[in-house]
């Protein structure tokens, strides 16, 4: 096997499209520079995303590359709209509560964007062939998968489900190295309800989740510690990266466990 980086996926904007990038930069939290830098909040102060707002399936986003435009459009809307993220904050949050039918803020925060888990910020890392895998399960395409998890690091020159030996059995972190970074593996990622719908339609998949339980127990190589799954309706590793802010991730670097 020869691991490498294949793939870098940001998401600007906390649950709306990614961006594949060739190169990412580390922060000085351990978070990648542009990774869900925004999130959109609701009046109660509740994130808006795909656990609790299934429309937001049907909302397409694109960014400019320097990252200060998005560009929406809407299921069925032939007109899509663009807006400065800082100069056109209201005019932004006006359309998107249109859109939502409820008022709509969008908050940043460029040191540690908006992460799921709070205690492993850093990108999370899959495999192509585990993303492979799970499409196979479904019959739906690579990109598909991509879509649905959402992940940040993809590696390739590895069989399925290789990023299983990233966290140890008694939760100590495992270090690893992408190019000169070196991150820690923290904990396999829990999985909420949005895998379990078409990316772009919000349609649920039938037995989702059933099936992937079903079909990931069955796969867990040798090297996964079994003891780290309550449940098995995980994929891809939370990690965290210490004290390298400037470094940065480079589409192509080799990937080694220390």
């Amino acid at each position: 096997m020869r691991p490498y980086l294949a793939r870098i996926d940001i998401f600007p904007v906390k649950s709306l499209d990614g961006v594949s990038v060739a190169e990412a930069t580390v922060l000085g939290s351990g978070a990648l520079a542009g990774d869900r830098t925004y999130a959109l909040f609701d009046s109660q102060g509740h994130v808006i995303n795909g656990k609790r707002n299934a429309v937001i399936h049907q909302l397409r986003s694109t960014f400019s590359k320097d990252g200060e435009w998005i560009t929406l459009a809407s299921a069925g809307n032939d007109s899509p709209s663009s807006f400065h993220l800082q100069q056109q904050r209201l005019e932004l949050e006006t359309w998107l509560a249109d859109y939502f039918q409820q008022p709509i803020t969008l908050q940043e925060n460029c040191e540690l964007g908006f992460p799921d888990d709070t205690q492993a910020v850093g990108p999370t890392v899959v495999s192509t062939a585990s993303l492979q895998a799970v499409a196979d399960w479904y019959d739906i395409t690579l990109e598909e998968s991509r879509r649905r998890f959402r992940t940040n690091l993809e590696i390739d020159g590895v069989p399925p489900f290789w990023e299983d030996q990233l966290f140890s059995a008694d939760g100590s972190p495992v270090q690893f190295t992408i190019g000169d970074v070196v991150l820690a593996g923290i904990n396999p990622c829990q999985r909420c309800i949005v895998p379990t719908r078409d990316a772009l339609t919000g349609e649920a998949t039938p037995g989702f989740q059933k099936t992937f339980i079903q079909q990931r127990t069955a796969a867990l190589p040798d090297w996964a510690p079994p003891q780290r799954f309550n449940h098995f309706y995980k994929l891809a590793v939370n990690t965290n990266i210490a004290s390298q802010g400037g470094k940065r991730l480079n589409v192509g670097d080799g990937v080694s466990v220390i």
